[in-house]
Order: C-alpha cells, then structure tokens, then sequence
C-alpha cells in the first residue's frame, strides 16, 4: 500500500475560525474526561450501595438489587442511550420536559443522557466487584465485629467496606478504563467528544488514516496511564495476605 502519511494535518487550518484540527481533539479528548469522570462517580457510589444491598441478609433487599444487576447488565448500552436520549425526556413532567428540550443547551442535554446512561449501565458492573470482594473476606471479619457490638451499617462500612475495595481494585480499574472506551457512544447522539471530533476531522480533512490514528494513540495513552496509576495504588492499599502484589 503506497500511501504518504501527512502529520502536518494536525496543525492546519480546519476552515472554522482560527481552529487547527489539534483543537478539535484537545476539545473531544476534554468532553471525553468529562463523560468518563462524571459516569465513574455515579457508577462507584451507586455500585457500592447495590453491592452491600447484595449481601445484606435480606431477601428483598438484596432481590431488589440483583434485579437492577441482571436488568442493567443485559440491556446492550447503546439501546440504553437512546432510551435514555429519546424517550426518558418525553416521561419526563411537563414543565421539566420543556426545560430540557427547548431551554437546555442541546450539548448540555446529550451530556447528561450520556452521563446517567454510562453511570448506571457501569453500576451493575461495579455492584458486582463490590459484592465479590465483600463475599471474598473470611466470615470472621463480620463475626469479629459483631462480638464487638457494631450494627451491621458498622460493620460495612467500617470492616467490610475498606477490605473489599484493596481487593477488588484490579477489577474496578477495568471498568474505569471500559468507561473511558465506553464513552465513544457519546458521538451517536451528537456529543463532540474524541470519537466525534476524530470522525470530523477525518472528513474535512481527507486524512482517514492519520485522524484514526491519533485517536488511537489517545486513547491508548489514556488508559495506559490510568493503569498504571491504579497499579501503584494496588500495591500501596494491598492488604498482605488477602490479595497478592506484582504475582508474589
């Protein structure tokens, strides 16, 4: 294939205003952050409490997160984008409904869907890790904490909780950097983050190869730097004898 790669396209005019291409994906790459960041909070808080609903002694509670699970688990994401993009607003009260498609910035409200989409749809996965690692502890752990007089609120969040999280940190680094590649669903729906912004480039550009490239090594960058962040952090938080550091 003879193909002659132009890397000076990154720095060229893009036709709209005084923008070089490179804006375009410093944007996408900043709207892609943001998705991320934002969908990894709901889906760390949220997740936490499905997975302590999951292992409370407690039928109904823990059945009613385990439907939640087996419901968000199984439903593809992009079905639940567009759900949550074109029908949930419709359910939404009158005056609220008005507000969000006439007054809200169309960028805001594609944000927003996406953001609960991907934090929810990460949430069952996240609630999963949390009831593994809290299952993954001797029961002595919950007994011992009993004889002491702890409720169980207590015992979770004060012996349960803090264990679980060192251990399942492997995991739960997996699904942050899935929520990162996850978040490309955002471009389906008009949000210019990278996977948009790339597209566009490579259309106004002519340049395909050099535009999915970049994106490429973006992403790659990204999430290698994210896991090699957690990994100091495993070895930092590892408790000795629950999970083993660097294969020792």
């Amino acid at each position: 294939m003879n193909y002659n790669w132009d890397w000076g396209v990154f720095f060229k005019s893009t036709g709209v205003g005084s923008e070089i291409y490179f804006d375009w994906y410093i944007s996408g790459l900043g709207w892609t952050i943001a998705i991320a960041v934002a969908a990894w909070i709901i889906a760390l808080l949220l997740g936490s409490i499905l997975g302590v609903m999951r292992t409370v002694p407690n039928r109904i509670v823990s059945g009613i997160a385990t439907c939640y699970v087996e419901l968000f688990r199984n439903v593809p994401l992009l079905v639940q984008l567009f759900i949550w993009y074109f029908l949930v607003p419709d359910l939404l009260p009158a005056d609220i409904q008005e507000w969000y498609k006439q007054d809200l910035n169309p960028t805001t409200s594609a944000f927003l869907s996406v953001v609960v989409c991907l934090g929810l749809f990460t949430t069952a996965r996240v609630c999963e890790q949390v009831r593994t690692g809290i299952q993954a502890l001797p029961r002595g752990q919950e007994s011992a904490a009993r004889a002491m007089g702890f409720k169980l609120p207590q015992i979770y969040w004060n012996v349960l909780l803090p264990q679980a999280y060192r251990i399942i940190i492997p995991p739960l680094t997996s699904e942050f950097l899935n929520v990162f590649k996850n978040s490309s669903v955002a471009s389906l729906i008009g949000l210019m983050e990278l996977l948009a912004q790339t597209k566009q480039t490579a259309e106004f550009s002519a340049n395909l190869f050099e535009a999915f490239t970049l994106a490429t090594l973006i992403y790659f960058t990204l999430n290698m730097g994210l896991m090699l962040l957690m990994r100091g952090v495993e070895k930092k938080v590892a408790v000795p004898g629950l999970i083993s550091v660097g294969g020792k």
